[in-house]
């Protein structure tokens, strides 16, 4: 399941709910990511995050269905905020489900890996010194590249 929204979320009632009636699975891995205050030595008093509506959906249901079809997941759900957002806001939450930890945990990194880097999402950080884009760093492309192997 995925969702691209303004809102924002509450993270213990998406597990809850990810999670409800299922007695299949052993191994729940989350990841959240939040706006922090200051990013690189600057100081970001807000984050806007950009997409196009449709084909960013679409995109990011494409490499949900990747992570599942690489590893054994019994549910997954990734929820990216866009809009205006400020230091302390959640942005993304990542869950992967699965019967063993080993699956949950790679599905959740490869799934945080295609965001930092690949998703067709456009961050723009404001601080004291104006507005930037936001440019995946060498280290996010070295930690994405992995997975374009075949075991990843």
């Amino acid at each position: 399941m995925i969702r691209v929204q303004t809102e924002d979320f509450d993270i213990g009632a998406e597990m809850a709910r990810l999670l409800r009636g299922r007695t299949d699975i052993g191994a729940v891995v989350s990841f959240t990511g939040l706006v922090r205050d200051v990013t690189g030595g600057a100081s970001v008093s807000s984050m806007e995050l950009e997409h196009y509506p449709g084909m960013t959906e679409r995109e990011l249901a494409r490499i949900e269905a990747e992570a599942n079809a690489r590893w054994r997941l019994q549910a997954s759900l990734i929820i990216h905020r866009v809009g205006k957002l400020e230091p302390g806001d959640n942005i993304v939450l990542v869950i992967t489900a699965s019967a063993h930890r080993e699956d949950a945990f790679r599905a959740a990194e490869f799934l945080m890996d295609y965001l930092k880097t690949r998703a067709p999402l456009w961050k723009r950080e404001g601080g004291p010194e104006g507005a930037r884009w936001v440019e995946a760093r060498a280290s996010d492309d070295a930690a994405a590249a992995k997975w374009d192997e075949k075991d990843g």
